[in-house]
């Protein structure tokens, strides 16, 4: 009975299972994991941020800071008395790019068109150790004996299957670079290196393994497949001990708590435990992705932040981290769409666009000369586009500011509409020093649009300076995209209205959004006729694409203002675009936001999250296709209610005067 409610109850639940079985696997008792189990259960049952797998955020710290260690040179110090240096090797010297190691399954049943493999291949390991256990063996099997079982359950070729499972090991098997450090300096002070695991790999392989990943000066080399005994029984240990030089002092290290740690030292062997970076991590990544991208993401993420080696700032983590994923895989939409509608030249707006742009000329750096930083801004078009876009003009200028905030002087020189200050208070009775309110705000409008032909000439040096800047911007091209964070898509439609209607260049401008007005907006439905059109595009969401994100994403909660911090140069934004007799044109920016140096941080960590995604596909040869719902996933934990407190250490840098 009670391995039935384990079974059909409770495990059949995958977040209460997938935590069940981390557990299991730290060989706590049968009565730990038992209350265990029961706790996920109330949880389960009782807490909406639990089911939603929400996780709780470092809030005092960065993560990093957390699993920091002691430099190599120092960690290599405390090992100088010790004769033979032993180390595990999966999880300590060699990382996968993947949270769970069994991940690498899904990569292999793709590579053999065999669906399910994954839970196949883990079966069938499974039973094999279970059988042998039965039978009074160690339970240690070889990856050959794994694929002749796998063979007659499968009918995959033992043959094929070896050859590609081995071939994407040596492809996904990267450096710890802490370790890498380590074991160079205590190479080169001569100490006799082992490798002891516990693997059903052989031991030439893992030799080529470490070899590959630049570890040089290992002499003794212990596998637990080969040798039919493992650290986790103690068996490896006394191996070590014989092939060691008598009377050797030996250390070992390693990340499992027990067989790393209480086994060897039950051996006599003195033990350093590495923590384990994909669970010291785990616990503040989104688990809410599909199985290999989230398991990607994640595995990336925590061997970076977690091996030991550097300290990074809050705001670097928070690029690297919320804007990585994202970055990667809105520059492959916005690649894939440029080559699908063949578009000759691609404007990353500003200031929004920036880092997009550095990031999109790493991805594909032959098409770095159609690519574009093109200045642009909503204060900017709104003036330019004034004649097109009257009610936009009016909305921005006085609806939007009519709370009694600024003075009527104030919002017209904000329209750069000062000399007509003095006419328009004389024939409305107001003063200048009065404050815009939404009783005064229709005469004033009243006026502006009775004098409509005296506010447009007062912009026209604006639109004839912004046409030249444009016309040299585009040439000859006759196709456009337009690149923007979002969300109502009005900087990429004025464009498009200026280029085409205004100054007759004829180049359609499409505009490409990471995402779009959601349904907690105030009209979520106001640019939809334009998504059906293929005039703007979305990439995280829309009103019929990922509706879950649609229905989630909530201005009011500053989820805009999160986003476009993760992008928001550390320079003004656009105020105008005014004649030059040298350039043709010349720009004017409000002044730039605070804390540029945090800004900057936050771009560096998304450029290092993408330069560690596109080496990971390249070496384990899967280019990986991550959804507009993959990449929001992560930002949803900033965006909980649940870490409030993390959101406040970011508001600082949310400058809604220059973000937006």
């Amino acid at each position: 009975m009670k391995a039935w409610i384990i079974n059909h109850l409770l495990l059949r639940n995958p977040l209460i299972r997938s935590r069940y079985q981390t557990m299991r696997s730290q060989r706590a008792s049968r009565f730990q994991s038992l209350l265990y189990l029961l706790w996920l259960f109330i949880l389960y049952a009782f807490s909406p941020s639990f089911r939603a797998n929400v996780p709780r955020l470092s809030a005092r710290a960065s993560e990093s800071s957390l699993s920091y260690r002691k430099s190599p040179e120092e960690f290599v110090k405390t090992l100088m008395d010790y004769d033979v240096i032993s180390f595990d090797v999966f999880d300590t010297l060699l990382f996968r790019p993947f949270s769970d190691p069994t991940d690498l399954f899904y990569l292999i049943g793709e590579a053999l068109s065999y669906p399910n493999f994954r839970a196949v291949r883990i079966e069938i390991e499974r039973k094999l150790r279970q059988k042998q256990r039965q039978t009074g063996k160690s339970g240690e099997i070889t990856l050959e004996e794994i694929w002749q079982a796998l063979e007659k359950e499968t009918g995959i070729p033992k043959e094929e299957g070896f050859a590609t499972e081995w071939r994407l090991e040596q492809r996904c098997c990267f450096a710890n670079p802490y370790m890498r450090s380590v074991v160079d300096l205590l190479g080169a002070k001569g100490k006799i290196l082992a490798a002891v695991s516990d693997m059903y790999l052989s031991t030439k392989q893992i030799q080529s393994l470490l070899n590959q990943c630049g570890y040089c000066g290992f002499s003794i080399f212990l596998v637990s497949g080969e040798e039919k005994t493992s650290k986790a029984d103690g068996g490896l240990y006394r191996s070590l001990q014989r092939h060691a030089p008598l009377g050797s002092r030996i250390v070992h290290i390693g990340d499992n708590p027990f067989s790393d740690g209480k086994q060897a030292k039950k051996a006599g062997i003195c033990s350093l435990l590495y923590p384990n970076v994909q669970k010291r991590g785990n616990r503040y990544r989104s688990f809410d992705l599909s199985p290999v991208i989230g398991s990607v993401y994640r595995g990336i993420s925590n061997a970076h932040l977690h091996n030991g080696l550097n300290v990074y700032s809050p705001e670097y983590e928070y690029g690297f981290l919320y804007g990585g994923l994202f970055t990667v895989g809105y520059c492959r939409f916005i690649h894939d769409l440029a080559e699908s509608r063949s578009f000759q030249k691609l404007l990353f707006l500003s200031r929004d666009g920036a880092v997009l742009l550095k990031a999109y000329r790493m991805m594909y750096p032959a098409e770095a000369k159609k690519t574009f930083y093109a200045y642009w801004s909503r204060q900017a078009a709104c003036k330019i586009t004034a004649s097109l876009f009257k009610t936009e003009y009016f909305d921005r200028f006085l609806f939007h500011k009519a709370d009694g905030a600024f003075s009527l002087r104030q919002i017209l020189e904000s329209m750069e509409l000062d000399p007509l200050e003095q006419a328009l208070c004389e024939k409305t009775g107001l003063n200048p020093e009065e404050k815009l309110t939404y009783k005064n705000m229709d005469t004033v409008k009243s006026y502006l649009q009775t004098h409509w032909e005296e506010v447009l000439s007062l912009y026209q040096p604006q639109i004839e300076a912004a046409k030249q800047y444009y016309s040299y911007l585009l040439g000859d091209c006759s196709r456009a995209g337009a690149v923007d964070i979002g969300w109502m898509g009005s900087g990429a439609v004025m464009l498009n209205a200026a280029v085409n209607r205004l100054w007759g260049l004829d180049c359609p401008i499409t505009g490409i959004l990471a995402g779009t007005l959601s349904a907690h907006s105030a009209t979520p439905d106001a640019t939809d006729p334009l998504f059906l059109s293929g005039q703007l595009i979305s990439y995280l969401y829309s009103s019929w694409e990922n509706r879950d994100l649609w229905k989630f994403h909530n201005p009011s909660k500053n989820h805009n203002l999160y986003w476009e911090l993760l992008l928001g140069a550390p320079e003004g934004s656009l105020k105008g675009i005014d004649p030059d007799a040298q350039n043709g044109w010349r720009f004017r920016f409000r002044d730039p936001p605070s804390h540029p140096e945090r800004r900057n941080e936050i771009h560096r960590g998304i450029l290092d999250f993408v330069a560690l995604f596109l080496e990971m596909e390249s070496r384990s040869g899967y280019p990986l296709p991550i959804s507009g719902r993959d990449a929001y996933a992560p930002m949803m934990a900033v965006c909980r209610s649940k870490n409030r407190r993390f959101q406040k250490r970011m508001e600082v840098l949310l400058d809604e005067a220059h973000i937006g």
